[in-house]
């Protein structure tokens, strides 16, 4: 058996910076035609400098593949002219509350302060990316951030709002109440639960942020992904660390998926007979949603065994060791 999905798209991804963005960056976009790359390094990517020349660095590595990187910058309290000049170089504004993830100790602690720049981005049609999370108990802080995504959608209706790698029932319904709300899943938290991440030996690979949550959660989340929820897309949310800061005290926050996301998903839709829902969910709603119009990139994919590698360079994949029953077996580069 096997499937053809047309360019497919990781509306979130990380790539990193330094030897991590040499190591990791062909693996990560090898089945994808684009992806939404993320701005959060250690110097956030937050000017039209730091865009132009994040995306050289992704360029000179991607050259001779089929792939286009959706830039980003860093929310930070923009002038009307700095946006105007950023619209064309990026494809959104990625907005973190300060110090819930990796790397976002630059983001928002002060919410009341953001309005003037919301309301350029809705003028200028620029998409919000929102890692919605307090820094409350760890199973809440998606649900007790929602408040503050339901306050941006009512204040401006006209902004498109994408709830990032949400977790929960709780943004599910929030999703069903605004227009202008959108949401991006990853492979992680349509598979496993907290009792997998911790209930035994602690799985390193599989801590990332949003932690994964209930069986509820995770069950929501399928359903409406699987009977093809036209607000969903697919984001990859893969975050890679070295060895050294996974299987660590302090254990970073991230999962590697890029990788394997297409096999991982191909035998997941299967599974639950919705394979005819799969392209939708990795490229066509994505493509609805903001009209992007990507490079035609074929990625075939065959039931057979793969075993996922134990290692991409100095990186494990969550789920290394374990034989998939699907894997990608060309791509139309």
């Amino acid at each position: 058996m096997e499937i053809t999905l047309f360019s497919p798209l990781d509306m979130h991804l990380h790539l990193r910076e330094g030897d991590m963005l040499k190591a990791i960056t062909l693996p990560s976009i090898n089945d994808f035609a684009s992806a939404v790359v993320m701005p959060n390094l250690r110097d956030p990517v937050d000017t039209l400098e730091k865009v132009q020349t994040y995306r050289k660095q992704i360029e000179s590595l991607v050259s001779e593949h089929a792939f286009e990187p959706l830039m980003t910058v860093f929310f930070r309290s923009f002038s009307r002219q700095e946006l105007i000049a950023l619209k064309s170089h990026i494809f959104a504004v990625k907005l973190y509350p300060a110090g819930v993830t990796t790397q976002s100790e630059k983001g928002i602690s002060d919410f009341s302060a953001i309005e003037p720049t919301l309301e350029i981005l809705q003028e200028l049609k620029i998409p919000l990316l929102v890692h919605g999370e307090t820094n409350g108990f760890v199973l809440d802080r998606e649900k007790e951030f929602l408040p503050m995504v339901e306050r941006m959608a009512q204040n401006f209706k006209d902004l498109r709002i994408v709830m990032e790698h949400i977790s929960t029932r709780d943004s599910l319904r929030v999703l069903e109440r605004y227009e202008n709300i959108f949401a991006t899943v990853t492979v992680q938290h349509l598979l496993f639960t907290l009792d997998d991440l911790a209930g035994g030996l602690l799985q390193p690979h599989l801590f990332c942020k949003p932690i994964v949550k209930r069986p509820a959660d995770r069950q929501a989340l399928l359903d409406a992904v699987l009977a093809g929820h036209p607000k969903i897309m697919f984001g990859s949310d893969s975050a890679p660390h070295p060895l050294d800061k996974k299987e660590a005290p302090g254990c970073a926050a991230g999962c590697f998926t890029a990788p394997i996301a297409l096999p991982v998903l191909a035998e997941l839709f299967e599974r639950h007979e919705a394979m005819s829902r799969l392209q939708d969910f990795i490229s066509g709603h994505a493509q609805t949603i903001h009209g992007l119009e990507p490079l035609p990139k074929p990625v075939r994919l065959k039931k057979e065994p793969y075993k996922v590698p134990q290692t991409f360079g100095s990186v494990v994949p969550l789920l290394a060791g374990h034989t998939l029953s699907w894997r990608v077996s060309s791509r139309g580069d």
